[in-house]
Parts: C-alpha cells; sequence; structure tokens
C-alpha cells in the first residue's frame, strides 16, 4: 500500500508540473494507472506497444496515443525520441532492460538526456550497489556512474533531475548514433 501512495505522489507531481507522459503503452497494472492519472490530469499521454503485446497490456480502454511498434526495439527507439528524460518505477526484467539501455546509451553519447531511479523502500539499492561495484573493479569509470539519479521520493528524484549535468565523458558523440535510424532497427537487420 505504501507503494501505491509513493507512486500516487509521484503522479501527482508530474501532473502538477504539467509533464506529458512517454510510456509502453499498457492498460493494465502500474503503467494503466500512471497512464490514467497523468492524462485525468490534462497532461499528453503517449502510449508505445509492440502489436504482439497488445493482447497481453490492454484491456478495455486505453488512454492518450497509443502507437503501435512492430518489436521492442522499435518500442524503445521510438520512447527514447519521444522522451525529454527518463524514469524507472520498481518494476522487473523489463523494466531494469530499458532502464540499463537507457544508462548505456547515455554513456555511448546517443543521448544526453537525465536517467531517473525512483528507488522506492529501497527496492533498487542492491542494483545500485551493483553498480558500485562496478566502478570498484574498473569495468565502470567513476564519471559514468553519475549516469543514473536516484532518490527514494518523487519530490526528491523530480528536484535532482532537474538539477542533473551530465558529467561523463561519451563514448562517442551523439551526432554520429544518427538517432532517427534506430526506428528502423528491424530493417536494417533484413537487409544485411
Amino acid at each position: 500500500m505504501a507503494l501505491l501512495t509513493i507512486k500516487g505522489c509521484f503522479l501527482a507531481d508530474r501532473v502538477k508540473r504539467k509533464l506529458d507522459l512517454v510510456y509502453g503503452g499498457g492498460s493494465v497494472g502500474l503503467m494503466g494507472l500512471i497512464s490514467k492519472t497523468v492524462y485525468d490530469g490534462g497532461c499528453h499521454v503517449l502510449g508505445i506497444i509492440p502489436k504482439a503485446l497488445m493482447p497481453l497490456e490492454i484491456s478495455g480502454e486505453t488512454v492518450g496515443e497509443v502507437r503501435t511498434v512492430l518489436d521492442m526495439h522499435e518500442r524503445k527507439a521510438a520512447m527514447a525520441r519521444e522522451s525529454d528524460a527518463f524514469v524507472a518505477l520498481p518494476g522487473g526484467y523489463g523494466t531494469m532492460e530499458e532502464l540499463l539501455e537507457m544508462i548505456t546509451w547515455s554513456q555511448l553519447g546517443i543521448h544526453k538526456k537525465t536517467v531517473g531511479l525512483l528507488n522506492v523502500d529501497g527496492y533498487y539499492n542492491n542494483l545500485l550497489a551493483l553498480f558500485d561495484n562496478g566502478v570498484k573493479e574498473g569495468f565502470i569509470k567513476p564519471s559514468a556512474r553519475h549516469i543514473i539519479v536516484s532518490a527514494p521520493t518523487a519530490k526528491e528524484l523530480m528536484e535532482k533531475m532537474e538539477q542533473y549535468t551530465p558529467c561523463h565523458e561519451h563514448v562517442a558523440p551523439q551526432e554520429s548514433w544518427q538517432m532517427e535510424q534506430l526506428g528502423d532497427y528491424p530493417n536494417q537487420l533484413n537487409a544485411q
């Protein structure tokens, strides 16, 4: 119950700040709650969902704009293009995979957007400790460890994200990644 209350605060803060939402497109569970709250608060909601997941993640009525894509690669590329920042709430493998990809894309220089982690009740403490161990063992550069901004509350996370300035070296300049081509990823594979 405390988890929903904190997430509710996150939603209220997002609506109060008039921040639009780009998300995975589902209408069930947490995705459904978030999209409905943001939409009911008068903000724009864009859901991006692969065709194969529609029967699993959409039940009943959708809110806002829903864009159907071919697969997960296209979904993540479209979400990255449409977003100004990224926030991961407590979640499972899919959330962690998307979070790690956005961190990696920042490290590579594909984007310069803030990556936030809402660490409710210490949910992500072990993941953050793993990142710290990666620095200690020499696998993650100390400056790259600061790509991710985390906080235990939505209010604190939003404040940290607003103050965030990238301080890590990028592997390559953003212009060299041609972000618009990421949306055509499946077709690029088929052409090879």
